[in-house]
């Protein structure tokens, strides 16, 4: 199970994640991803993990693919912070081939 939070402030719009990230609760994520973006009104977007559990495979391709659009992230514990770095290489190249 995955909940996902939107909290809106006048310069951030959080998406604040809490449980398991797994399918088939990636295509919850990049669809509140696709909402939250649509309307930012110049606010930054960024997705809270500190909550998440467990990240799967299909998870970290999202997450990575969400970095390359710019997506920034908060977390504070070891697990996603590594998962997070691991991934940030992969993103850069991404956004590099564009």
């Amino acid at each position: 199970m995955l909940k996902i939070s939107k909290i809106d402030t006048p310069r951030r719009r959080k998406l604040v994640l809490e449980g398991k990230l797994i399918s088939p609760w990636t295509a919850e994520l990049r669809t509140a991803f696709e909402d939250a973006r649509a309307n930012l009104e110049g606010r930054e977007l960024v997705v809270d993990l500190k909550n998440v559990t467990v990240i799967s495979n299909d998870a970290e391709t999202l997450l990575a693919a969400l970095m390359k659009e710019g997506v920034k992230f908060r977390c504070c514990g070891v697990f996603a912070k590594q998962v997070l770095r691991r991934l940030a290489p992969r993103a850069r190249a991404q956004r590099n081939h564009i």
